[in-house]
């Protein structure tokens, strides 16, 4: 199970998901309560284990500007979380090492997901960012499950459930695991990772068997 902690903020949490076995951290370079700036970011990546995957989630900015922040601060991928076209998201594919193009539940540009090009599929409430958890019944069938990130309202409480009923190739989380905006909570953190990682997976056929290129240590 792929764990992805989101709206990271400071060196301390994120150093703190790697150490609770966390695979990936997430910092928002677009208007939010999170927002980070590039230089913040550069700073704490480069003091994250290489293995680590580093992902900055940006929001209709332009392409050359997203390829630029990634390379240039040393991330390992993109998440694209707004209204990007399949061909701005094929040319950042081209560009830096991942991309995770995330939808909102129930859109019905997710039927279109495989144009966008992207490793991974991102579903999210209707009202992304919002830490309202949707039918998960929406996520059925809308995406090859190997690829599929699930989002939107997870916890600690609920992640397993999550788990059990979408079988997804990964979980993202940011609000679920917070104290206040931008600030990770030890124990919702670690009780969420544990929870994610006993949940049972149920079983379904993935086009992705082998692991992906970006999965491996650089």
């Amino acid at each position: 199970m792929f764990v992805k902690i989101c709206g990271t903020t400071s060196e301390e949490d994120a150093l703190l998901a790697v150490a609770l076995d966390a695979d990936a951290v997430g910092f928002v370079l677009a208007p939010s309560p999170r927002q980070m700036t590039p230089q913040a970011v550069r700073d704490i990546v480069r003091r994250l284990p290489p293995e680590v995957v580093t992902i900055g989630v940006f929001r209709d900015a332009e392409p050359e500007s997203v390829v630029a922040v990634v390379n240039g601060v040393g991330l390992r991928g993109a998440q694209l979380h707004g209204h990007e076209s399949p061909e701005e998201a094929r040319w950042i594919r081209e560009r830096v090492p991942l991309t995770i193009k995330a939808f909102r539940a129930g859109h019905p540009d997710v039927a279109r997901a495989a144009d966008y090009g992207a490793d991974l599929v991102l579903l999210d409430a209707p009202s992304p960012g919002s830490g309202q958890v949707f039918d998960w019944r929406l996520a059925e069938g809308v995406v090859d499950h190997g690829r599929l990130v699930l989002a939107g309202g997870l916890d600690p409480a609920n992640v397993a459930a999550a788990i059990e009923r979408v079988g997804p190739f990964g979980v993202d989380v940011a609000s679920g695991v917070e104290s206040q905006p931008g600030r990770k909570d030890p124990g919702l953190l670690r009780a969420f990772i544990a929870a994610a990682r006993g949940a049972e997976h149920p079983a379904y056929e993935s086009q992705a068997d082998a692991p992906y290129d970006w999965q491996e240590e650089p």
